[in-house]
């Protein structure tokens, strides 16, 4: 049974959201934001204002909600498509599996993902900690509320920059459109939503865990990599350079290294550095999962609220 003509924007509105229910909450809110823009600048072109009317039309042009959530779930599974990693031969046993983490594409992007965290983990660190600083500083003047709002703005612009990053290196959907202002609401109104939003407290918390989350991330790569690499290259670099060495080397009385073993230990602590990278290459693709639901939990309107 088709839902009534809705009469008003916000009635639109929470049909597109009926009909969208359980889809992900990135495209839900990319889709409640693409379709308030559209009805807000179809009202703002009619010369009457009638809502009813201008509804009606838009229904028969742009779409009924339900056929609107519709076209968007077909798009979703275009970009959901582009997000997914290409297809590898499946991989049997838990060798297979446990080597099979260096063909998959999302690895390396968890890996410079954690790289890069570490910078971008102290912008936002510096930048909320300095906007609410100057923001406190400043509310009994009267630049305090004009100053505060324009800090809140940059911080949405900045989890929308992030959200790109996160769904570019880690592969998770995030929304391409910010959460839409009613701009026919008085100012007074849009910033106590501005401020009601728990998205807005949610996208300072995440900015602030990005500074010990980002060092964290840069620490276990490097350290991660290096020592692994190290393992695997250094024994056989120092063992080639001790065969060709004119002076012998004495430790505690005794010829180092000591060439009747070291011959089978090179291999043994090569390997090991090896098997040690692979461990850094699951850990990365495991922290970029983690990092991933995390984003998406805390910059992303939670299912209720995209669905009203």
């Amino acid at each position: 049974m088709n839902a009534p003509v809705p009469r008003t924007i916000d009635e639109y509105l929470k049909q597109l959201r009926a009909a969208l229910r359980g889809a992900d909450p990135a495209m839900i809110q990319d889709a409640l934001y693409d379709a308030e823009e559209h009805l807000r600048a179809e009202l703002a072109e009619r010369a009457d204002g009638d809502e009813a009317a201008m509804l009606a039309d838009v229904v028969g042009s742009y779409g009924a909600p339900e056929e609107v959530a519709e076209i968007y779930r077909d798009q979703e599974v275009t970009v959901q498509r582009a997000l997914r990693t290409p297809k590898t031969p499946p991989r049997r046993g838990p060798i297979g599996r446990f080597f099979g983490v260096a063909a998959d594409p999302h690895t390396y992007g968890a890996l410079f993902y954690m790289l890069l965290a570490m910078a971008t983990g102290i912008f936002y660190f510096t930048w909320v900690v300095t906007g609410v600083s100057l923001s406190a500083g400043f509310s009994i003047l009267i630049i305090g509320i004009p100053f505060l709002v324009l800090f809140i703005g940059t911080v949405r612009a900045l989890s929308l920059l992030e959200g790109r990053i996160v769904e570019t290196m880690l592969g998770v959907r995030m929304p391409r459109r910010p959460a839409y202002a009613d701009r026919s609401l008085p100012w007074l109104k849009r910033i106590g939503a501005m401020f009601t939003d728990p998205r807005t407290w949610s996208t300072l918390l995440y900015m602030l865990l990005m500074l010990p989350l980002g060092i964290v991330y840069f620490i276990i790569v490097v350290t991660g990599i290096s020592l692994s690499v190290s393992l695997a290259c250094a024994p056989w670099a120092a063992f080639f350079i001790s065969q060709n060495a004119i002076d012998t080397v004495y430790v505690n009385g005794q010829v180092w290294p000591p060439h009747d073993w070291y011959w089978w230990v090179v291999p043994l602590i090569s390997i090991v550095g090896v098997l040690l990278l692979f461990v850094v290459l699951h850990l990365a693709r495991a922290v970029g999962r983690m990092h991933g639901h995390l984003a998406k939990h805390l910059l992303v309107r939670g299912r209720e609220a995209a669905q009203g």
